[in-house]
């Protein structure tokens, strides 16, 4: 009579394909997760940040209006105010035709490399009546916003 054979498992095919997928579907909902994250964030920071940039670009105008350019030159950013010194900027600003009115006319808010960024349009009412309209350029510096970026 024959011999018997020894019974075996039947070796286990891997399927590379299928793990592939499953490896490759797994990153991709990870990184998904990530950008919906990333993009509720920068929702927060420009739901929020609307009102002070506001708050700042008016008492910045209104200063400058009022022709308090002390106060107006402390709201300046860093980088402003290394191109201007304070009495550059009193004469500046104190410069006939002066500024008499302002009316704010948009807030537009938004982020650049993970910082907020935000242009505040104004219509300036000048000595006599003109007007014209302005970007006002507003970043966040050491927590606080601040005027960047020449106004007039």
């Amino acid at each position: 009579m024959g011999t018997q054979q020894r019974w075996s498992r039947p070796a286990r095919r891997s399927r590379p394909v299928r793990s592939g997928l499953l490896l490759g579907g797994l990153g991709l909902g990870t990184c998904l997760i990530g950008v919906a994250g990333l993009a509720a964030w920068n929702v927060q920071v420009v739901m929020q940040a609307g009102g002070p940039v506001r708050e700042t670009a008016d008492g910045f105008l209104q200063q400058v209006a009022a022709g308090d350019t002390d106060r107006a030159y402390g709201k300046l950013c860093a980088d402003a105010r290394s191109r201007w010194s304070q009495v550059g900027f009193d004469s500046w600003v104190r410069t006939p035709p002066r500024v008499s009115g302002y009316e704010i006319t948009d807030v537009s808010i938004s982020t650049l490399r993970g910082r907020p960024r935000a242009t505040v349009s104004v219509r300036l009412t000048r000595d006599g009546g003109a007007g014209e309209e302005r970007k006002l350029p507003v970043v966040q510096e050491d927590g606080k916003w601040r005027v960047c970026g020449d106004p007039f």
